[in-house]
């Protein structure tokens, strides 16, 4: 079996929104961001503008994964038929050979020769590791690609970059191991699975904290897609922190003793650095 990996990209969203967008949208959710208290006060008293108080603010570039594979299996297969039979019928030709009828029927053994062939996609949060499928509406937004070093440049800018907290080399065998086929054959002629994409996109998100009658609360907004929302988070662990290549990519470093359950290594063969255009 050959497994090949393509070579781990980085892609960054750009911002679609100003600074300037994204606090007057964040302003307009700081109530309900304080949830039914703030709702209940209202009712009372509205509150004021200057009741609220903006205590922090972050630009941040919020990791999300994909993933893509092909799967082509060639096989054959030995199977056994009943051909059903008239009452008259004693025996049949099939390519020459005579088959006797028994009890109506006719048994014929053939070779299947078979093909399988399927691709899938996999996105996956960055922070939480769970599968968002959601997440390929980024994909209608232009990206462009970039490096670990570009990355690093935001950060010196000011920007907080939340290091994804599930590792290529891990998403990658989670996902060999779902496109593993249970295959019935008696001669494998030739299997190929092929990740044709390995891919940590960056999303521009603002998120603004809010302080109100002693308690604080955050929005966020997001600069791509400009979708504002309650209940955020801010990352400011993550400010000014600097990140080695090695951790945002490191399929190169496992892939050899990767471990793929379901399947004898013995029999795998890894290709690393399989080029694949850019689908998006």
């Amino acid at each position: 079996m050959n497994v090949e990996l393509a070579e781990e990209r980085i892609f960054l969203f750009p911002d679609r929104f100003t600074l300037e967008n994204a606090e007057a949208r964040a302003w307009t959710k700081r109530t309900e961001a304080f949830g039914t208290l703030a709702k209940i006060g209202g009712l009372i008293s509205k509150p004021k503008d200057e009741d609220y108080e903006l205590v922090y603010r972050e630009r941040r570039l919020q990791p999300f994964w994909r993933l893509a594979a092909h799967t082509d299996h060639v096989y054959e297969r030995r199977r056994d038929y009943r051909l059903k039979l008239g009452p008259e019928v004693q025996s049949v030709q099939v390519y020459g050979e005579t088959v006797a009828a028994v009890n109506r029927e006719a048994g014929l053994t053939f070779t299947e020769s078979c093909r399988e062939e399927a691709r899938r996609e996999w996105f996956y949060d960055g922070i939480s590791r769970t599968q968002q499928p959601l997440l390929k509406a980024y994909l209608a937004h232009e990206s462009k690609q970039a490096s670990a070093e570009d990355l690093n440049a935001q950060v010196k800018g000011g920007t907080v970059v939340a290091p994804p907290q599930a590792k290529s080399s891990s998403l990658t065998r989670e996902v060999l191991a779902q496109v593993m086929p249970k295959i019935e054959a008696d001669t494998i002629i030739s299997e190929k699975i092929s990740i044709e994409a390995i891919d940590l996109y960056y999303r521009p998100v603002y998120a603004f904290r809010y302080r109100w009658q002693g308690k604080e609360a955050v929005v966020e907004f997001d600069a791509v897609t400009g979708d504002a929302r309650a209940n955020g988070a801010t990352f400011e662990s993550y400010v000014g922190k600097i990140f080695d290549p090695r951790f945002l990519l490191d399929v190169g470093a496992e892939a050899a003793g990767m471990f793929i359950p379901g399947a004898n290594l013995a029999k795998i063969v890894m290709i690393k650095g399989m080029q694949i255009a850019k689908k998006s």
